[in-house]
């Protein structure tokens, strides 16, 4: 059983910003339904709790839905007494302007105005959302760009325990292509190359004596502090502006040896700082394994 669950309803004008707010709440961890069926609420409900897994959900509602409202209050009512769920109803809002702006900059025909102009809809569709606005956290969408409405959801609703900015870093080979995911490139060519060395050919930067080899040059370890107080110095810059994910992708000719060996090292400093989750890959580390196998 379900100890306690966050749930979030996310509703509002048609044009105001749901799937943004949508996509803020799936940063946050949480488990996210665009209009799902009203019939497949009770069951749904029955498998959240039977399951346990789920503790923060968010249910995306518009008028596709609208019978929705009426079961998810009903639902609610049979858990009220069990303390379990912990919900919280946003209602996204704009003016009929910025609306109508929207929708001529999409090209979208507004659901209640699909044979007719989009003032209409807008105001049949304020008339259907009345009652559910007056019980909602009401956010006015009209002078906030996507960026800034991510942004207010996450100051409301993110936990102290949620990081959303984490680091990815990446070694790869010059020889196999750029990650084309990458944010930064660092090119760590001009450093000495273990490839040369008939003992450490055979091996990759994971181990300790190609590591040692690679960080044992003074040239190394002085490029490899600037580098890291360059990234350091930035992450907070990238965090504020609202990523989610930074890759630092490093790369050396096959991806064996060097760019391993600094990648490697790389994660482990910032993973120590304790600020940002930090993933590391070696997306080419065996590839050379495999060719010489193949052969």
């Amino acid at each position: 059983m379900v100890e306690s669950l966050k749930l979030v309803v996310i509703t509002g004008m048609s044009g105001a910003g749901k799937t943004v707010a949508m996509q803020s709440f799936e940063d946050m961890g949480y488990f996210c339904i665009d209009n799902m069926p009203p019939g497949l609420l009770p069951k749904f409900w029955e498998l959240i709790k039977e399951s346990g897994k789920v503790t923060k959900l968010a249910l995306v509602i518009d008028l596709r839905s609208r019978s929705f409202f009426e079961e998810l209050q009903q639902t609610l009512v049979e858990v009220e007494n069990t303390k379990m769920i912990d919900t919280s109803i946003i209602f996204l809002d704009a003016s009929d302007e910025e609306l109508v702006s929207r929708y001529k900059e999409t090209r979208r025909t507004h659901p209640l105005a699909m044979d007719g102009l989009v003032t209409d809809g807008i105001r049949k569709e304020r008339a259907l959302l009345e009652e559910i606005k007056a019980d909602a956290m009401v956010i006015d969408t009209t002078n906030l760009t996507p960026r800034q409405l991510r942004q207010r959801i996450l100051n409301d609703f993110k936990s102290e325990d949620t990081n959303m900015f984490r680091i990815e870093v990446v070694s790869f080979g010059f020889k196999y292509g750029l990650p084309i995911d990458a944010d930064i490139v660092m090119d760590v060519r001009f450093l000495p190359n273990p490839h040369y060395v008939e003992n450490l050919r055979p091996l990759t930067g994971m181990d300790q004596p190609v590591y040692d080899y690679v960080m044992g040059f003074e040239d190394t370890e002085k490029f490899y502090q600037q580098f890291k107080e360059l990234i350091v110095s930035i992450l907070p810059g990238y965090e504020k502006e609202g990523k989610t994910s930074l890759t630092i992708a490093i790369g050396c000719t096959g991806g064996q040896h060097r760019s391993v060996a600094l990648s490697k090292r790389l994660a482990a400093d910032i993973k120590a700082l304790d600020l940002y989750p930090v993933n590391t890959t070696h997306r080419d580390c065996g590839k050379r394994k495999e060719t010489v196998n193949r052969s």
